[in-house]
């Protein structure tokens, strides 16, 4: 999501130096991710989220519309 992290740095000609501190950052970036990752993967499985209800609820109603508007009435 937000970086790789590398255990130790790659020695390539040309290529960015990094400090034992930004590894750190980027380690940690990838930790937190890995979290959220968990929370929301354990979130959706315990309960439906509420915009795809009300996505479900949006698309009833334009379909009875359109029924409607042919003079098809729903029930």
């Amino acid at each position: 999501m937000t970086a790789i992290a590398a255990p130790r740095p790659v020695r390539r000609a040309g290529s960015v130096r990094t400090t034992r501190f930004e590894r750190t950052l980027l380690t940690t970036a990838a930790f937190l991710d890995h979290v959220v990752a968990v929370r929301v993967e354990r979130r959706a499985a315990t309960r439906p989220i509420r915009s795809a209800v009300a996505g479900d609820a949006t698309d009833a109603r334009t379909t009875a519309q359109a029924l409607a508007s042919i003079g098809i009435l729903p029930r």
